[in-house]
């Protein structure tokens, strides 16, 4: 995106985004299960900043989000502490679900985030019933659910959309499409023309969008909520962006071709995109790494006060369980 009209307040407010979401899981996530601190598998979002910044500018704290279990960046950016987030992480008191969550299943409610989901499409028809229960208490919150290219080929996708056409319901869904489903490239296993023709399919209207330049996210964002917020239909967003690390960051993606992550970085990073539009707007270099320090120190911070925390008490592991009494009693 050029400079031309642009919003140097907003674009930086993106920017800083961008830098903590990545800031987050280089200085913190992954350094955090490199010294052991996580001994499950981390999903790392590092390329796809764009999609969690750009969207995230355009909800309040009410709104309600659904995410994946590459999470991170949309939770972030939907205004949950990065230190409690960190603590969820690594299994501490404090954490955003007491630490029982994780890394593929935080959720934080004060901030509209009903929880990342680590079954791939089940977070779709998740986020149709929340945005259904919105338009029956008739106020104008709005409901965004990102999944990620693979849920596209999994029944939820089908019928949440379809329920939400159906109804007529205030939800934006929206296919976070890094190319590859854990470890297959998504257009050999999709036939078709893929996410947006399949939305559009069932009567819904589906864009397009550059997932690598957050100016055009944010803006393209802007007006579908403007539309959900008067009472439009239900809306579908494809976001095309790329996923630099493997399935996991235990992964080493060798599936890929050679160089591909190099050459993606090199052209698309969206981080370097939204620099460069800065900079074409006037801001200095200076500036600019200094948003770079301040995330990351913010994230070298949280690593280390997280770790310091202790774990919670064991008689936290019974609370929070549903406990309704015998199945047989309270069926029949």
């Amino acid at each position: 995106m050029t400079s031309a009209g642009h919003n140097f307040e907003r674009g930086r407010s993106l920017l800083e985004m961008m830098e903590r979401i990545r800031a987050f899981e280089e200085q913190a996530c992954l350094a955090a299960e490199r010294d052991k601190l996580v001994l499950g598998a981390i999903h790392p979002s590092i390329g796809q900043e764009a999609v969690a910044a750009g969207i995230m500018h355009n909800l309040s704290k009410e709104d309600i989000l659904l995410s994946t279990h590459r999470g991170h960046g949309h939770t972030l950016a939907k205004g949950a502490s990065s230190l409690a987030m960190m603590r969820e992480l690594l299994g501490r008191e404090g954490g955003c679900c007491g630490g029982k969550g994780g890394s593929m299943h935080i959720a934080d409610f004060d901030v509209g985030m009903l929880g990342a989901n680590g079954v791939v499409g089940a977070n779709i028809t998740i986020a149709a019933g929340a945005a259904h229960a919105i338009k029956l208490l008739g106020d104008t919150r709005i409901v965004v659910d990102i999944f990620g290219d693979g849920a596209i080929n999994r029944g939820p996708f089908l019928e949440g959309i379809n329920w939400a056409v159906v109804f007529k319901l205030p939800i934006l869904f929206v296919c976070e499409d890094n190319q590859y489903s854990a470890t297959t490239r998504t257009a050999s296993m999709t036939a078709g023309e893929g996410a947006a023709a399949r939305a559009a399919s069932l009567g819904m209207r589906a864009t397009t969008v550059d997932g690598n330049d957050v100016e055009a996210i944010a803006d393209t964002v802007a007006d579908i909520a403007a539309r959900l917020r008067a009472g439009g239909p239900p809306e579908f967003l494809h976001a095309k962006t790329y996923r630099r690390t493997g399935h996991t960051s235990f992964d080493p993606a060798t599936y890929r071709p050679a160089n591909e992550s190099t050459e993606e970085e090199k052209k698309n990073d969206p981080i370097k995109r939204q620099r460069a539009v800065l900079v074409a707007a006037g801001m200095s270099e200076v500036n600019l790494q200094s948003l770079h320090e301040n995330a990351q120190k913010e994230m070298i911070d949280v690593l280390k006060k997280a770790a310091d925390t202790p774990f919670p008490a064991s008689e936290t592991a019974f609370q929070d369980v549903q406990d309704i009494g015998s199945p047989a009693v309270e069926a029949y």
